[in-house]
């Protein structure tokens, strides 16, 4: 009988949120459904099956004890492949219903997974490739988002040796140009120190952007759904925990135990009418624009009465399901089976050769004279 899987780690900054995130779905679709099958992607990028059940201590020391290697096999008939090749050995590729990808960050939410699973035919949640990769890409996110007309945060690319984009002196906010959370983002005095984080930073290494820093705006997210119908969560404004630096940071989102479901926030917002509006009316137009699917969370940025569209999270921690609470509570099953149903029933990607049938290659004289 097919079980729905849930995969999460992955070698990626997110790989600890990850985990969380992961054994919260696993544990929640475990109570009085199918058998789960729970997929650890280790540091290393190499796959394990291990206990739908365990905690997160399980891996403080890498893959835990009773894990069964697995490999992903992107190919017609493939996907998750257990047991060992050879003469002597057999191999079975696992029967799966569909896959609640919990990865953060990194090959897990940039496309790269999600290639893998569409040309294993494998059904599953969150983002296609396309979606993923503009999610990721907070240049090429920020550039759509201003091609559309929508309110951005001015955003430029960080390059040692690259000259300033703005008259403004700083300070700056500099980010992995891709990546999520908060890891490796830092507030600078000036450009030149801008450039020189970019060129010495390990969460820089494949790209820096940055922003204006405004020391006195704040944070708004809201959650969005698209099975079986686009509709979004209540409003939430998240709050930095004492003794917090500068940004909204990795320590405020994530150190309480069960990642983002822990974190401080004010939730729903207490925020003017208008404000609300403007911010949902704005994140039906991202939802579109970026290819939403699944769930993700899109985040804003307020600054003296004005709002900016800041990026959008397509695999967000703890699947955002603690903003599920207006108009009407969303219970995390039900947003887990709405979520295997949509991968089940609109899958990203299906092939289509429609239009190659030979005329061409009929037509066409000799390579080596049209190479000559």
């Amino acid at each position: 009988m097919s079980s729905p899987a849930v995969v999460f780690g992955g070698p990626s900054p997110e790989h600890d949120v990850s985990i969380l995130t992961g054994l919260q779905a696993a544990h929640t679709l475990a109570e009085g459904g199918p058998p789960v099958l729970a997929i650890y992607w280790a540091k290393t990028g190499d796959f394990f099956s291990v206990d739908p059940g365990l905690e997160g201590e399980a891996f403080l020391d890498g893959t835990p004890r009773g894990a069964k290697e697995l490999r992903l096999v992107a190919s017609p008939g493939g996907g998750f492949i257990s047991g060992k090749g050879g003469l002597l050995g057999k191999e079975r590729p696992l029967d799966i219903s569909g896959i609640v990808n919990c990865c953060h960050g990194g090959p897990g939410e940039d496309g790269t997974l999600q290639a893998a699973f569409d040309l294993a035919g494998l059904a599953y949640t969150g983002p296609g490739v396309a979606a993923a990769g503009v999610g990721m890409d907070k240049l090429a996110f920020g550039g759509a988002v201003a091609a559309a007309g929508l309110p951005a945060l001015p955003r430029a690319l960080v390059e040692p040796g690259r000259a300033a984009p703005w008259a403004a002196p700083g300070p700056y906010i500099v980010k992995p140009r891709f990546g999520g959370s908060s890891i490796g983002i830092e507030v600078v005095e000036d450009w030149a120190t801008a450039c020189a984080l970019a060129g010495s930073s390990v969460h820089l290494r494949r790209g820096a952007v940055a922003e204006p820093y405004r020391p006195e705006s704040y944070d708004l997210n809201i959650g969005v759904r698209t099975w079986p119908g686009l509709q979004f969560s209540a409003i939430e404004r998240p709050l930095r925990s004492p003794g917090s630096g500068e940004i909204l940071g990795y320590k405020d989102k994530y150190i309480g135990g069960e990642g983002m479901a822990s974190a401080p926030r004010e939730l729903p917002a207490d925020i003017p009418e208008a404000l609300e509006k403007g911010v949902r009316d704005a994140a039906a137009s991202v939802a579109i624009l970026a290819l939403v699917r699944g769930v993700a969370r899109i985040d804003f940025l307020v600054d003296d009465g004005n709002w900016y569209v800041n990026e959008v999270n397509t695999i967000p921690g703890s699947l955002a399901r603690y903003l599920w609470v207006d108009p009407a509570p969303v219970p995390f099953a039900t947003l887990l089976a709405d979520l295997l149903e949509e991968a089940r029933r609109r899958p990203p990607f299906r092939p289509d050769a429609t239009g190659a049938d030979g005329l061409l290659l009929r037509s066409a004289s000799s390579i080596a004279k049209k190479l000559g």
